[in-house]
C-alpha cells in the first residue's frame, strides 16, 4: 500500500488564498495520504491579541503553561478544522487530530539545558496499527502539531519532526513518499535565486552546503529529519513548493 504524507508550513494554511489552492492539490492526489500542518504565525498573532510575549529560539517557540494554551486553541481549533472543512468540501474523507487523539503519538517533555523550551515534546511513540487503520478505513488524517506525554500532558512538537516520525513509522508496512512543502520550490543554492534549485542532494553535498553556508537555519532541521527518514526506509523524500504536492520538482534526497 502506497502513502503519501504531505507536510506543510503554517504560512501556507493560515492564508485563504494559498490554502484554497493547497486544498485543491491535496485533495487530487490519489491513493492514501496524510496531511501535516504548522500555525504559528496565527499562534503569534492570537498571542499577541491576548498580551502575552511570543519567544523563539532558532526559529523553535519557547512554550510556557499560558503558549501552551494558545498553540493548542490554534493549531488543534482554527488550523486544523479549517483544513478538515476545506477538505470535507472537495470530497476528502479528512479527520483532524492531535498525537493525543487515539494515543496516536506519543512524547516526552523536553528537558531543560541551555535553553528551557517549556512544554515542547520530541516524539517517542508513533502508533503505527491505529493510523494504518485509518488509513484502510479510507481516513485521511489531518495531523496537528501537538503530542502527548501519556499522563495527561499536551505538547508542542514541531510539524517537520511529527512528519518525519511518522513516516519512519509507518515505512515498514507501506510504502511511504514524504514530501516537505514551502514556500520555495525546493532547497536553493542562493536563497535570493528561485530559479538555483539543487534537485539531488546526498549526504556529502548536504555536510558540504551546510560548511559554506549554502544550507543554515530551519532548513538544517528539516533535511536532518528527511535523512533520517530515508534511513529509516521510507521510500522517498521531496523539499519543494506547497503547490507542487506531487513532488514533479523541488529537491529529492538521497542516501
Amino acid at each position: 500500500m502506497k502513502l503519501t504524507i504531505i507536510k506543510v508550513g503554517g504560512k501556507i494554511v493560515e492564508e485563504e488564498a494559498t490554502l484554497s489552492c493547497l486544498l485543491e492539490r491535496f485533495a487530487a492526489l490519489t491513493g492514501h495520504k496524510l496531511l501535516v500542518h504548522g500555525g504559528g504565525r496565527s499562534a503569534t498573532r492570537l498571542a499577541d491579541r491576548l498580551g502575552m510575549e511570543s519567544r523563539l529560539v532558532g526559529g523553535r517557540r519557547i512554550t510556557d503553561a499560558d503558549t501552551l494554551k494558545v498553540v493548542t486553541m490554534v493549531y488543534a481549533g482554527l488550523v486544523n478544522k479549517n483544513i478538515v472543512a476545506g477538505l470535507q468540501a472537495r470530497g476528502v474523507n479528512a479527520l483532524g487530530v492531535t498525537g493525543a487523539d487515539m494515543d496516536l503519538i506519543r512524547s516526552a517533555r523536553r528537558p531543560a539545558g541551555e535553553v528551557d523550551y517549556g512544554f515542547v515534546g520530541d516524539v517517542t511513540q508513533v502508533n503505527t496499527p491505529r493510523l494504518v487503520d485509518l488509513l484502510q478505513r479510507g481516513v485521511v488524517p489531518v495531523l496537528a502539531p501537538l503530542t502527548h506525554d501519556g499522563r495527561g500532558q499536551l505538547l508542542n512538537t514541531n510539524a517537520d519532526t511529527i512528519a518525519g516520525e511518522t513516516a519512519k513509522a509507518l515505512a515498514p508496512l507501506l510504502q511511504v513518499t514524504l514530501t516537505y512543502c514551502f514556500e520555495n520550490p525546493g532547497v536553493l543554492r542562493n536563497e535570493h535565486d528561485p530559479q538555483s534549485v539543487i534537485r539531488r542532494l546526498s549526504p556529502a553535498d548536504y555536510e558540504r552546503y551546510k560548511a559554506d553556508g549554502t544550507v543554515g537555519g530551519g532548513m538544517i532541521p528539516k533535511l536532518d529529519n528527511a535523512f533520517e527518514a530515508l534511513r529509516a526506509g521510507v521510500s522517498e523524500v521531496v523539499i519543494t513548493s506547497w503547490d507542487d504536492l506531487a513532488g514533479e520538482g523541488g529537491t529529492r534526497i538521497t542516501v
